[in-house]
């Protein structure tokens, strides 16, 4: 009886082993490591101070104003480039306008202290506008970062920054602008005024690999 009882058992073992691997179940080591990733999106954040950059009144022709303002980029990604859009809106007092006063309010120069360096001690200034009236600017959107100096004047070290503008940094602009005195008749434009919108669109540089 013995013998047969262990036979069995032998038997049985034998049975429920090739039960174990006829069901493809084995034991083996492991090991888990869990990962946390980010994707975060950087921000464009473009300021200009001060915000109103001319308010100014009792304008007559001949007259001209200097002003100067900031372009400060506080996000953390770097700007290509910064388009300038103009849109003017002229008030006639008196209803008895034959003209648009946009026509002779003229933009000097734009120029982007930041991106001429040194190279005004040669008269190389980088003038993003320069002698354009409000009326002709509005089909316009010059880039008010690009750096326009000559090729041998960065050369030369004298071209100031790169265009764009950095996470950071800030350009410093100035700009004049000129109520023009036609030597004519110009009486119709007596009490009236011109608002101005400037806007400043920045753009993001290219993409990279990160």
């Amino acid at each position: 009886m013995e013998i047969k009882r262990k036979l069995g058992l032998g038997i049985a073992s034998a049975a429920l082993g090739l039960a174990l691997i006829g069901g493809g179940t084995f034991a083996y080591f492991s090991d888990t490591e869990v990962t946390n990733n980010t994707f975060a999106a950087g921000t464009l954040d473009l300021s200009v101070n001060p915000s109103t950059i001319v308010d100014i009144g009792n304008l007559k022709p001949g007259d001209t104003v200097v002003r100067t303002f900031e372009l400060v980029n506080g996000g953390s990604l770097d700007i290509s480039s910064i388009d300038l859009s103009t849109v003017t809106s002229v008030t006639d007092a008196k209803g008895d306008n034959t003209d648009d006063l946009a026509k002779y309010i003229k933009v000097l120069f734009l120029e982007n202290a930041d991106k001429t360096g040194d190279g005004w001690v040669i008269g190389d200034r980088n003038n993003i506008i320069s002698q354009t009236t409000l009326y002709d600017l509005q089909n316009k959107t010059p880039d008010a970062v690009e750096n326009l100096n000559k090729f041998w004047t960065k050369l030369l070290g004298l071209g100031g920054e790169k265009s764009g503008l950095k996470a950071g940094d800030t350009d410093t602009m100035y700009v004049a602008f000129e109520f023009v005195d036609n030597k004519r008749d110009q009486n119709q434009f007596q009490g009236d005024s011109l608002q101005l919108e400037w806007t400043f669109n920045a753009h993001q540089t290219a993409g990279e690999n990160k």
